[in-house]
């Protein structure tokens, strides 16, 4: 069920158009990298299930950040850890329902949490696990700057 999930989450993400790039580029289909971008200076709207999710991605970070500080979170650890965030983020995709323009820059977030999770799961050789934990927390601060989800606080880290 998870591998169906997971892949149902990068059929999706792949479909999204250009403005996501697995590689981590984040291309549009300009050469120009996508970055977050305010809706005419207010964040963008949210819905419960984005809310609820994004929620749930930051209680666990949350939950394991000391032991990330202190280099002590086992590779297990992170595993666990990354296959929560891929979960939240396979709900996000098949519950939320933004119009256009804020879905597609939350595609830019969640391509970060998913960049992360993999790196935590120690899926990309040569990157560290904690680098992938510091690259959700990373997507985490973004939502938290351009979405309104007025329960939300980021990390303090």
């Amino acid at each position: 069920m998870f591998q169906r999930n997971l892949l149902l989450v990068t059929l999706c993400l792949a479909l999204a158009g250009p403005a996501l790039a697995a590689s981590g580029g984040h291309e549009h289909g300009h050469g120009t990298p996508a970055t977050l971008q305010l809706d005419a200076g207010k964040k963008w709207p949210t819905d419960a299930a984005l809310r609820a999710s994004m929620a749930e991605i930051r209680e666990n970070m949350a939950a394991a950040l000391h032991d990330i500080h202190e280099k002590r979170l086992p590779a297990k650890g992170y595993a666990a850890l990354a296959g929560k965030v891929e979960q939240s983020v396979s709900r996000i995709v098949a519950e939320c329902k933004l119009d256009a323009r804020a879905d597609e820059q939350l595609h830019i977030v969640v391509a970060e949490l998913l960049a992360g999770a993999e790196r935590m799961a120690g899926k990309v050789k040569g990157a560290s696990r904690q680098a992938g934990a510091v690259r959700v927390i990373g997507a985490l601060d973004k939502y938290a700057a351009y979405f309104d989800d007025p329960g939300f606080k980021p990390i303090a880290h």
